[in-house]
């Protein structure tokens, strides 16, 4: 069950979910919005492996913006730390970005339950766009979980600025059993 704009507002307010810095003008009628950080990553390698971890770098987006490129992929953050142990937050581009044919999450927009930190945006552009910091691209939904509860306590756990893949550790840890 996904909850409404009023039910995140008083989770956050109850201390079930984190949202930080939280800005009640943020609320929307079943989502709270995300503003992009400040700073970008993208992979410097011609091709990406599985197995290895990727070199990339780290700009800051200047005043007047960065253009995403397409066919390549970006990684930004949101400036909100966010998540919960009681609630899974899905996020999601919002329509005006996607409008624009900004994908935030590419693929995986669902963040595990118990997992606490600015969320990685996995941007793509199908045409040139200039995305600014403090943009607000993304937008978190929650959903209250059935079952029982095992809480995230991987690789992504706290996270802070963009990250890049970590699934080459997936296969040493396979490999070391």
């Amino acid at each position: 069950m996904i909850l409404t704009g009023p039910e995140i507002a008083r989770e956050h307010e109850r201390g079930r979910l984190v949202l930080d810095p939280f800005d009640p003008a943020q609320v929307q009628p079943n989502s709270y919005n995300l503003a992009l950080g400040p700073t970008l990553a993208y992979y410097t390698g011609e091709v990406l492996d599985t197995r290895r971890e990727n070199p990339s770098t780290v700009v800051p987006i200047p005043p007047e913006g960065f253009v995403l490129e397409p066919d390549r992929i970006y990684l930004g953050s949101s400036v909100e730390v966010l998540g919960s142990n009681h609630l899974v937050p899905v996020i999601r581009s919002r329509s005006g970005a996607a409008r624009l044919g900004v994908f935030v999450h590419v693929t995986a927009d669902l963040i595990d339950i118990g997992s606490i930190g600015q969320s990685t945006f996995q941007l793509h552009a199908v045409q040139s766009v200039r995305v600014h910091a403090g943009d607000r691209l993304a937008q978190v939904t929650f959903w209250r979980p059935q079952g029982e509860i095992t809480l995230y306590d991987g690789k992504y756990q706290g996270s802070r600025g963009p990250q890049p893949s970590q699934i080459h550790r997936d296969t040493a840890v396979a490999a070391a059993r």
